[in-house]
């Protein structure tokens, strides 16, 4: 089973991406990706 994430950027706090995720790990989700409000890569994390 999979459930869906959602990923926040760690500098702006906008919530710009979606993805999914395996319900048995345990530690949250970090992926470098683009963040449209920063202009830059930045590390998303992610959130409740």
């Amino acid at each position: 089973m999979r459930k869906k994430v959602v990923l926040a950027c760690e500098k702006c706090n906008n919530r710009n991406y979606s993805t999914m995720k395996d319900i048995s790990s345990v530690e949250r989700l970090e992926i470098k990706k683009f963040c449209k409000t920063c202009n830059a890569h930045m590390i998303h994390k992610e959130t409740k």
